[in-house]
């Protein structure tokens, strides 16, 4: 049965979230298309700039995504304290950056004193609205999409869906599940046999990260500054220690031995290869290791709505009132095993 999106997105379940958007009938209309020859690969640029752009509007950080030729990962963390904390001033100047606002609200950023109080009382009131889309995933996801989808459109001269129906989404409910989604959508070029490492996987928060640092190294090496805008990378940064509450909660070097570790394992020619010195992170965890190499490969069908370990899927039937969850038996074998 299909559950609306309201029930899926909760914060008070999780913060942490994994979505999926495909292009219509499964096309490579962000890569090169086989019957037509057509090539769209500079359309995942497109999608990482206009991620950057919304992140830096939305309360919604980006921890995680990997943009193929027919549909794109993403993993994000939706902040709403952060949305609370915006003046109106603030609500109003970021809204205006992806909206159009009305009148009114363009009179009270200009000519606030002149303004009756039933006029500033209607601007509360929708900037309140406004405050509550900034930290929505689905407003993120549909001025993504939308953006993408005209702007695809308008270059092929053409009209009609780009993306399949509405993205899907699934709830991270705890750590163990985060880092399990992250691995997957990192590893996805190396999955799909276009890439053999994390580093020359195009169009992935992995490559992103360790270009980020490489650049980064250049110039403490030859001394140059690092406070420019340029050098900082627009994901969200790691922070094994739990001193920030902003941050992904594991050490980068942790999380690249990992990834680097599960990825040749994944590779075609090395099916079924399991090193016995497993990264720390996942014994840290208490995540089984060969079972966290199987579900790299297959982990966005075996788990459903939400992923956790069991005892937290568990509580989110009671919560829901369901007597199932799909994804139990493989969070048994993936946490438990």
């Amino acid at each position: 049965m299909t559950r609306s999106r309201k029930e899926l997105v909760s914060l008070s379940d999780t913060s942490w979230y994994h979505c999926v958007s495909r292009c219509v009938r499964k096309a490579f209309l962000c890569g090169v298309e086989k019957g037509s020859g057509g090539d769209y690969r500079h359309r995942r640029q497109w999608i990482v700039e206009r991620m950057k752009f919304l992140s830096s509007i939305f309360a919604i950080d980006i921890a995680c995504y990997a943009i193929m030729s027919n549909h794109y990962h993403l993993i994000v963390h939706i902040d709403k304290e952060r949305a609370f904390s915006w003046s109106q001033d603030e609500v109003l100047l970021r809204w205006s950056k992806v909206s159009t606002v009305p009148l009114i609200c363009a009179r009270y950023i200009s000519f606030r004193s002149e303004m009756s109080e039933s006029e500033l009382r209607r601007v509360g009131e929708l900037v309140e609205d406004y405050r509550n889309r900034l930290y929505n995933l689905s407003w993120f996801m549909k001025f993504l999409n939308e953006y993408i989808a005209k702007r695809a459109n308008q270059e092929d001269g053409v009209r009609g869906h780009f993306w399949e129906g509405r993205y899907k989404s699934q709830a991270l409910l705890d750590e163990r599940a985060l880092l399990a989604a992250m691995v997957y959508v990192d590893l996805n070029p190396i999955r799909a046999g276009i890439a053999t490492t994390p580093e020359n996987s195009e169009f992935t928060s992995i490559c992103d990260r360790i270009q980020t640092v490489k650049h980064v190294n250049e110039l403490i090496a030859v001394n140059s500054g690092l406070d420019t805008e340029d050098n900082k990378c627009f994901l969200m940064p790691f922070d094994g220690m739990g001193s920030v509450s902003w941050a992904i909660p594991y050490v980068f070097e942790d999380y690249l031995e990992l990834v680097d570790w599960t990825g040749r394992a994944v590779r075609e020619d090395k099916r079924g290869f399991i090193d016995d010195r497993q990264p720390k992170i996942l014994q840290r965890l208490g995540i089984n290791g060969e079972s966290f190499i199987e579900y790299a490969i297959s982990f966005l069908k075996e788990f459903g709505h939400a992923v956790a370990v069991p005892e937290h899927l568990v509580d989110l039937c009671v919560k829901r009132n369901q007597r199932y969850l799909k994804g139990m038996r493989a969070s048994r074998k993936l946490f438990e095993g």
